[in-house]
């Protein structure tokens, strides 16, 4: 059985897959070679959570500071030492987990890496289904955004990262209307981390149980069809897109077909495939002061 694909152009690949390959090719965990899948969760997870202990640990912090009403919106803020607090370029991470699952309270991976560089790092957390609607979360990292914004006016950039659902999110702030939230944030950089950019494919997959995307949800809320319609705010704002080498061909597709359109855009659009790191790993890596992912990011902020 093939999976539909109503609507869509004849090339898109994904439409010509059996609806159990669709699936495989979005179970990142299928796809890791040097654990078993749920071994290579739970260690995520585990690394995460000890990042997150050691950053409280060692950084001045704000945690669940609301910048909503919702239950969900509330993020944690770690402060460099030798920066005045607000002074600082300011790094917001959305984590992953297919929009309906991963917590800010265990992915602060890169806060100690940053923080020891000068860079404030802040954890953003957002309704994930079935309780919040896709449309509802992006509506809520943009919130989140404005909010730093007007609470820190002084920073010296804000730098916004996602993680696969999370890079999806941060994707979407391309495409935000900044002028209903009284305040254009001092936006200077993207890091997207294999991410899905065309949500399309999600609708044909057990994702969209919990997510519930119609086929206009899922085109609303894809980067991949709307960034093409609309000019670049800031065409010298860097938007670094990264896939890890054991990410499936689907991701890799997802990524270097988004870089594509930034780059049409007239988007300062870069590609990375990183070595020898799985959809996990590649965020894992950013417990590390000299990984190739740290390493880029702290060049991108201080260039």
């Amino acid at each position: 059985m093939e999976v539909s694909g109503v609507g869509l152009p004849d090339e898109a690949p994904w439409k010509k897959m059996s609806a159990e390959e669709l699936e495989h090719q979005y179970l990142p965990s299928r796809w890791v070679v040097r654990l078993g899948a749920e071994e290579a969760l739970r260690t995520y997870s585990q690394i995460g959570i000890e990042a997150t202990g050691r950053a409280q640990a060692t950084w001045k912090s704000l945690l669940h500071v609301p910048y909503g009403d919702g239950g969900g919106e509330k993020m944690d803020i770690y402060f460099p030492n030798k920066a005045a607090e607000g002074a600082s370029p300011f790094f917001l991470f959305f984590h992953g987990g297919y929009w309906q699952s991963g917590s800010k309270d265990q992915s602060a991976f890169m806060a100690d890496p940053l923080a020891a560089q000068g860079v404030a790092v802040v954890i953003v957390g957002y309704d994930i289904a079935p309780k919040g609607t896709l449309d509802q979360m992006v509506d809520q990292v943009t919130r989140s955004i404005a909010f730093v914004q007007k609470r820190y006016p002084s920073n010296e950039g804000i730098y916004l990262c996602g993680h696969s659902a999370g890079a999806h999110l941060a994707a979407m702030m391309l495409l935000a209307d900044w002028t209903k939230h009284g305040v254009t944030p001092n936006l200077k950089g993207f890091f997207l981390v294999s991410g899905v950019f065309d949500l399309e494919p999600m609708v044909y997959t057990s994702q969209n149980v919990a997510l519930q995307l119609t086929l206009e949800d899922a085109r609303r809320n894809s980067p991949q069809l709307k960034v093409a319609q609309v000019q670049s705010a800031d065409t010298a704002c860097p938007v670094l897109v990264v896939v890890g080498q054991f990410d499936s061909p689907e991701f890799h597709r997802q990524s270097w077909e988004f870089y594509q359109t930034l780059c049409q855009g007239g988007w300062k659009a870069s590609f990375e495939k990183l070595r020898d790191v799985d959809h996990f790993e590649i965020i894992e890596t950013l417990t590390q002061k000299d990984s190739v992912l740290t390493k880029m990011i702290l060049k991108t902020v201080f260039q």
